[in-house]
């Protein structure tokens, strides 16, 4: 288990950020704005407890684009690095795993969006659960 606080932040330095509890979730999703966001084949996420992540600096650099049918996406406006998702303003988020400093210590469990899935870069056999489209919240 990594300890808390967990530390990350953005490309440029501008936005730094902490998560206060224990990681206990992250999966990847193939869905197609993950890979437009990403230039890759999915993206891989931490949830996140709302009142577990705090911003440190830079809150004036981040911004959101809220798509009508799904999650904001949160960056920074200086460098453009992807920082998380938001479900709603006070909702949990989902941390990428590129913002952290250091190892988040939680492996992926879940690929969600396979249907989504580039014919370029194949999902591998790796054991994880799948699921077509959204990962059902219960799961």
């Amino acid at each position: 288990m990594a300890s808390t606080p967990l530390a990350g932040g953005c490309l440029c330095g501008s936005v730094r950020f902490e998560v206060t509890e224990p990681l206990t979730l992250a999966g990847y999703c193939h869905c197609t704005r993950c890979q437009r966001r990403t230039g890759t084949g999915a993206s891989i996420s931490a949830f996140v407890p709302a009142r577990s992540l705090r911003v440190l600096s830079g809150a004036e650099q981040i911004r959101c684009w809220q798509p009508p049918d799904g999650s904001a996406k949160c960056f920074c406006s200086a460098c453009g690095a992807h920082l998380w998702a938001r479900i709603a303003e006070e909702g949990p988020h989902f941390v990428r795993f590129g913002a952290f400093d250091t190892d988040p210590v939680v492996r992926p469990s879940y690929r969600q969006f396979v249907a989504s899935a580039p014919p370029w870069e194949r999902v591998p056999d790796d054991g994880l659960e799948r699921f077509p489209a959204a990962r059902p919240a219960h799961s």
